[in-house]
């Protein structure tokens, strides 16, 4: 079988786009905030910082606090 003919126009390689900032910026400040409220509850949120009465939040991210390596016990 025949291979079809291509034009040298049709070979071009596509060039990569560039993403503009302004269109990224949003989403790196909420990954930045989500993050940080992740990195606080999993590792701070017990004792004097303790945004929640009792102990819930720290035993719903305790086996997560120690996969991480921060101290609780």
């Amino acid at each position: 079988m025949a291979q079809p003919v291509v034009s040298p126009q049709a070979r071009s390689s596509a060039a990569p786009q560039s993403i503009p900032v302004r269109e990224i910026l949003p989403w790196a400040v909420f990954a930045l905030v989500v993050g940080a409220a992740l990195l606080y509850f999993v590792g701070a949120e017990q004792g004097a910082t303790s945004l929640f009465g009792g102990t819930w939040v720290h035993e719903f991210t305790h086996d997560g606090r120690h996969l991480l390596g921060f101290p609780c016990h």
